[in-house]
């Protein structure tokens, strides 16, 4: 069993690409493939299109990066 999340905390692409000043959902995939540190999706559907992350990780990363202050 993986760790326990409270769904509030779930963020999606598009809630990334917010907080993180991105143009749009997809620039996501582009850090996912650029940033090898960059947070792992906690959840994801089987086709792997749906994606959630958990807040806490994006913004430790974004911290630790210097992408959000």
């Amino acid at each position: 069993m993986g760790p326990r999340v409270d769904v509030d905390d779930l963020m999606d692409a598009a809630a990334i690409a917010e907080l993180l000043g991105l143009s749009s959902r997809r620039t996501v995939s582009v850090y996912r493939n650029r940033y090898p540190d960059f947070p792992v999706p906690v959840l994801k559907s089987d086709e792997g299109r749906c994606l959630f992350w958990v807040r806490q990780d994006v913004e430790r990363w974004a911290k630790a990066t210097g992408r959000l202050t």
